[in-house]
């Protein structure tokens, strides 16, 4: 009997690799793809995807989506008491496991598995420890396609955003930079691939350049670059 299952959905290139082993694997049923959406700019949080968008690309895939609504620059204490309800709300529906898409980040790994665990709720990781050429490598050749929709701009000039990930761009990429981006350099959006029952048509927007506070210090600031994509 598979388990009922919740899908930690970012719209990027991670998670659609993760979801489509979840999919395939018999002892899971995901019923639900769940994404955080910063509700100042109605957008998901750090992709910067419209959530117009995000609807459209669920609707795709064909899971229902559930939202969970932050404020624009939460701190701490609000965010982990808005997860909370949303968690034990998710509990109280039946769901037991609790899926995310994260390749190497420890601490983040741990404080996702100490905050689930607390309501009962397993974690899920498909692609933990896998290496991350590899992974790319993998998504790409299972024909996924992704746009980069965020950089950051300590790596990247506003051309690197808008920009379709392929095998060269990945080959090019800085060498400080790991090719899934999984420290944050860039994000995606993923608009066709194999969980796509039909490709999910957009326009690519105006590129804007955005600073947030970076964490665990008071004043210093990390700026990205965002290609704003536009819904057809």
């Amino acid at each position: 009997m598979s388990v009922k299952t919740y899908f930690n959905w970012s719209t990027g290139k991670d998670s659609a690799l993760a979801l489509h082993y979840l999919l395939k694997d018999p002892d899971f049923s995901v019923e639900k793809l769940v994404t955080t959406v910063n509700v100042h700019y109605n957008r998901v949080t750090m992709h910067g995807l419209p959530v117009a968008l995000l609807k459209k690309q669920t609707e795709a895939i064909g899971i229902p989506l559930q939202t969970i609504n932050l404020p624009e620059q939460p701190n701490m204490e609000d965010y982990e008491t808005i997860m909370a309800k949303a968690i034990n709300n998710l509990k109280a529906e039946g769901f037991t496991h609790s899926v995310f898409g994260d390749i190497f980040l420890e601490d983040l790994n741990q404080y996702r598995e100490d905050n689930l665990k607390k309501v009962g709720i397993s974690t899920v990781f498909p692609l933990w420890k896998k290496h991350t050429k590899k992974l790319i490598t993998e998504f790409l050749n299972l024909g996924f396609k992704a746009i980069i929709v965020c950089a950051s701009a300590k790596y990247f000039s506003e051309d690197f955003v808008g920009k379709t990930i392929t095998k060269e761009l990945i080959d090019n990429l800085p060498k400080a930079v790991d090719p899934c981006g999984e420290n944050g350099e860039f994000h995606t959006f993923c608009y066709d691939g194999p969980i796509f029952k039909k490709p999910v048509p957009f326009t690519i927007g105006e590129k804007i350049y955005r600073e947030y506070n970076t964490p665990n210090t008071e004043t210093e600031k990390s700026g990205f670059w965002f290609c704003d994509l536009i819904t057809e």
